[in-house]
């Protein structure tokens, strides 16, 4: 095998992708910062314990672990990052206020996500910890929108969801509530023979809701049609009108649907969900939704809610970058050329010294000017 061989999806990033992304990086921290949110830098790896405390399944089987030569315990390297912050804010932090944190970091899979997927994405994302009202979703979902229209998409799809439905149904059914983790299985696919087979024992109002849930799927008149579909018991009607704000705030910003089926995370977040799509990608660019249970693993439940998007997935998306402006300067240790390079690279300048017998070759950088000693003086000329 040779050595420079890299392990499946895992592929180094070369310096136009590299300054795509750094770029996407800078300016979503910026915005976030903006909007009063702290940067955290959680760990690279954590005892399996503590990383997977409050994660769902998905998130189980993505992890890789190993053995701590110095402790003799099960590590894992993270696979996400939301529990990690959550650890943060309840463990660490401690505060009793509303509190808002954002992070960017490298994660590893397991497996790829999708086809073309990277088993190691640069995932980005804020949370927003101690408020329970609909306002904290509002605002990382408004969030999660202005981080998108940084990178050129102006009006993704906002696809809602809320798990809050399908939980009110089965808690007010023993029988469905025994099936949850069938039923779960069977809405996520939309399989609609298997869930009339495994509801025809069901009271009537349980069936028909649980048979009508996959075909709640579109714009927002949805919601209309869930409200004379479903049973009008609290949890549902909860939910709708939750759905129904947040689809309200984001008009004119996205083209939002509604999937009441939708229960990707069922198993981790506790309401409203949301995923984005943008064209050129199957799959979602950018997942969030609330979790208020995950603190509770490390002893002070907090409401939060928060999102995530994979910064490489997302760059790919855009064009290339055009070269920037560069000034050629050739190499020496005059004290009038360090002199100049220093004033120049100081006012923002790059400035490339060519290395005694060697020409520049690079993607990122066009030379254009030239520094040239005439009359002893060091001036600046285009380069035609």
């Amino acid at each position: 095998m040779p050595t420079w061989l890299l392990p499946e999806n895992i592929a180094d990033v070369l310096p136009s992708e590299a300054r795509k992304i750094e770029e996407l990086r800078r300016l979503m921290l910026d915005t976030f910062r903006t909007y009063g949110y702290e940067l955290v830098m959680p760990p690279l790896l954590e005892y399996v314990d503590s990383l997977l405390a409050g994660a769902g399944q998905d998130t189980d089987t993505r992890t890789f672990r190993l053995i701590d030569s110095m402790s003799g315990r099960l590590l894992g390297l993270r696979a996400d990052m939301t529990t990690q912050v959550a650890r943060i804010d309840a463990h660490l932090l401690n505060r009793d206020s509303v509190t808002r944190l954002c992070y960017a970091g490298s994660v590893l899979h397991t497996r790829p996500s999708g086809l073309h997927a990277t088993r190691e994405p640069l995932q980005i994302g804020a949370e927003i910890y101690g408020h329970a009202g609909l306002e904290a979703d509002a605002e990382i979902q408004e969030l999660a929108l202005a981080s998108l229209a940084l990178a050129g998409f102006e009006r993704p799809r906002l696809d809602l969801a809320h798990v809050g439905v399908l939980r009110a149904l089965l808690d007010d059914d023993p029988a469905a509530k025994r099936d949850e983790q069938l039923l779960y299985g069977l809405l996520r696919s939309k399989d609609l023979p298997g869930l009339e087979e495994a509801t025809a024992d069901y009271a009537a109002a349980t069936r028909d809701a649980l048979l009508a849930l996959p075909s709640l799927y579109g714009d927002v008149e949805v919601l209309a049609w869930a409200r004379e579909l479903l049973p009008a018991i609290p949890g549902i009607t909860r939910a709708l009108a939750e759905l129904a704000a947040l689809a309200a705030s984001a008009q004119g910003r996205a083209q939002v649907a509604i999937d009441l089926a939708d229960l990707r995370g069922y198993q981790y977040e506790s309401g409203a969900m949301f995923a984005l799509y943008v064209p050129g990608l199957p799959n979602a660019v950018a997942r969030g939704g609330r979790y208020d249970h995950v603190g509770e693993a490390f002893g002070r439940a907090r409401p939060a809610t928060g999102f995530s998007l994979d910064l490489r997935e997302l760059a790919r998306l855009l064009p290339s970058a055009g070269r920037k402006h560069a000034i050629r300067a050739p190499w020496g240790n005059a004290p009038e050329l360090r002199a100049q390079i220093a004033g120049l690279r100081k006012a923002g300048e790059v400035v490339i010294q060519s290395m005694p017998g060697h020409d520049n070759v690079q993607d990122e950088f066009e030379c254009d000017r030239v520094l040239v000693l005439e009359q002893g003086n060091w001036i600046l000329k285009n380069l035609g």
